[in-house]
């Protein structure tokens, strides 16, 4: 197959010089395939400068040393706030920062249960999410009901991997309180039609809530056209590091929910009786937040923005293409989710007939090529279509045509290995 593919980013080589990861050789001297972005993606010499710098000459704690050092922490951290901000179209002040997606959807989902009488979800209500959702969607929301009385429903699948939505009259009605969803599949790829969605439950009067964790690394994400009022996404596959992940609220929304964690920066004022409390996005960032981590994100969406999301995304759905094309030519794989490039993100999961997912993963491995294997955290999906764990290659604007041409050589060895096919 060709290695000039439409659509690849301009200078791609130059790209993957800028994560010095893929430079190296694995045992026996392989050569690094990595193909586990939708995990989590490599990070550029950027971001990992930018946090050695700041660890070498201006470490300190934020909003209460009283310093020069402090002085510039806070600005560091501030600054990598009003990068994300910009990133995702939003105001500074309502960009909380997190610990990881996960954290981000458990504030929502807990506060809701102390929040003021519109936001407040108890008996009689309904929570809707869907089946593709990662466990991260899933389980706040399946708390919040168990302790609430509310009741969870949720959008089923259709054959092709896409959500059914062909009874969303009745899903989405005057009980509805919350809408939580997936941009992005991490296990199917499917991009869903998230603005439609949004408005049709703001129309029943329901909060609108967005998993954008695998959408914020190969997408444009501007929370206004959007149409949700919560967004949450992840620090480490946007090039940037993990512990911290954001939480993007609507002002009005985070005005009104009560604070998550208690204790540090959180408050206004605080005596034996009682506490106030700061306004968002202080109020939801209770003690010594992730610094660097703030700061390596910034520098991270820095990154992505000089390259251009657009730029990304067309180098995403060219290589995902590239990639469905590989696998249409191993006898014995079956993808699992849409096979249009243009309708899907990077992460692809597969089956390889006669062959359990963690052994292909192993044999891969084995020649250098990192992929996942088992229930990418959503098990609810693979029951829907019937496995219990599958193979799983996600690319990244760094994935070469070459890496997806060792991939279906690496398949095409695990068969002969196995004696299938």
């Amino acid at each position: 197959m060709s290695t000039q593919l439409p659509g690849l980013l301009d200078g791609l080589d130059l790209i993957r010089k800028d994560f010095p990861i893929l430079q190296r050789t694995l045992d026996h001297g392989q050569p690094l395939v990595y193909l586990d972005s939708a995990n989590t993606s490599q990070k550029p010499q950027v971001v990992i400068d930018t946090m050695v710098d700041h660890l070498e000459r201006h470490n300190a704690n934020i909003a209460r040393a009283m310093h020069q050092l402090g002085a510039e922490a806070t600005e560091a951290f501030e600054g990598g706030r009003d990068k994300v901000a910009a990133f995702i179209g939003a105001q500074r002040d309502e960009v909380v920062f997190t610990k990881n997606a996960s954290e981000a959807l458990n504030l929502v989902a807990n506060t809701l249960v102390w929040a003021p009488d519109d936001l407040r979800v108890g008996p009689g209500d309904e929570v809707v999410i869907t089946e593709m959702e990662h466990h991260s969607n899933i389980v706040p929301w399946q708390l919040l009901c168990e302790r609430t009385g509310a009741t969870l429903r949720w959008f089923g699948l259709t054959d092709d991997g896409r959500l059914d939505l062909s009874n969303i009259d009745d899903l989405l009605n005057e009980r509805t309180k919350v809408v939580s969803l997936t941009w992005v599949s991490n296990m199917l790829g499917t991009i869903n039609p998230v603005t439609e969605i949004a408005a049709r439950a703001k129309a029943v009067g329901a909060l609108v809530v967005l998993d954008a964790s695998q959408a914020a690394p190969q997408m444009k994400v501007d929370v206004t056209e959007s149409g949700a009022d919560l967004i949450a996404f992840t620090g480490h596959k946007v090039v940037g590091p993990t512990g911290i992940g954001v939480l993007w609220g609507r002002r009005d929304v985070l005005a009104q929910l009560p604070p998550f964690l208690g204790g540090g920066e959180m408050i206004r004022t605080v005596t034996m009786e009682r506490s106030t409390f700061a306004d968002a996005p202080a109020k939801f960032e209770a003690g010594t937040p992730p610094i660097v981590e703030a700061v390596g994100l910034g520098a991270a969406v820095d990154y992505l923005s000089h390259v251009g999301m657009d730029n990304i995304r067309r180098h995403e759905e060219a290589i995902t293409g590239y990639l469905l094309e590989g696998l249409a030519s191993v006898s014995g794989v079956t993808v699992i989710g849409p096979t249009s490039a243009h309708e899907r993100g990077g992460a692809v999961s597969f089956e390889l007939a006669g062959v359990h997912p963690h052994d292909v993963a192993q044999l891969l491995d084995s020649r250098g090529i990192a992929i996942r294997a088992g229930h990418h955290c959503a098990k609810p999906a693979h029951a829907r279509f019937g496995v219990q764990a599958s193979v799983r290659a996600s690319s990244y604007l760094y994935t070469t045509p070459g890496e997806i041409d060792a991939l279906v050589e690496g398949l095409e060895h695990t068969k002969r290995y196995f004696k299938v096919g």
